[in-house]
């Protein structure tokens, strides 16, 4: 087992989906600050973001929040975490965010959760990140990125080694299993980045 300290979710701030989605968040949450492991986030007060940090904080367990000063002074912050931590942009947020991270997990999301994402998985590819991430595929909602993922594979944008970047979970309690049971990246694999 991987010695998992902390793990970093990426997910949607909306609050207009359906619950399936908030119920996976906070069991993931629950999960998350029942085991001691804290969660690193983008701070935020709302949707599935505040789910998860809700749930992990009830359980016992710490969130730290990463979140750009314009941010907070729009009031988007969760006022509740462990320790919010204040940065400049969005670049320097998602740079904290994996800095403080043993594992990813993604859960559904918009742009900003996609984008994140696709940042990680590409510094997994260059050697940059070695640690486990973690799609969360409720109902599957990440079907069409992952039939994306075998389409560039197929046609060589991709090598098939690097299918095996990320993992895909079912629920919350597969996808803590998963980051704990997955092995390190072979950064020696950044060689391969170009193919």
């Amino acid at each position: 087992m991987n010695p998992i300290r902390s793990v970093c979710v990426y997910c949607a701030s909306s609050t207009k989906i359906d619950p399936v989605y908030t119920d996976d968040a906070r069991r993931l949450g629950s999960l998350l600050g029942g085991r001691g492991i804290c969660v690193v986030n983008g701070a935020g007060n709302m949707g599935l973001m505040a789910a998860v940090s809700d749930a992990a904080l009830a359980a016992g367990g710490r969130v730290t929040g990463v979140i750009p000063g314009f941010m907070v002074s729009r009031g988007w912050h969760h006022t509740g975490l462990t320790e919010l931590r204040v940065v400049k942009d969005m670049h320097e947020r998602k740079e904290t965010m994996l800095s403080l991270s043993d594992a990813i997990i993604a859960l559904p999301g918009g742009c900003g959760t996609l984008e994140e994402l696709l940042e990680t998985i590409t510094w997994k590819q260059l050697g940059l990140y070695p640690h486990p991430i973690v799609l969360l595929n409720t109902r599957g909602y990440y079907d069409p990125l992952l039939q994306m993922f075998a389409r560039a594979v197929d046609e060589h944008f991709m090598g098939l080694r690097h299918a095996s970047l990320w993992h895909v979970a079912s629920t919350p309690d597969e996808a803590v299993e998963l980051v704990h049971s997955l092995p390190q990246w072979d950064a020696s694999f950044n060689k391969f980045a170009a193919l």
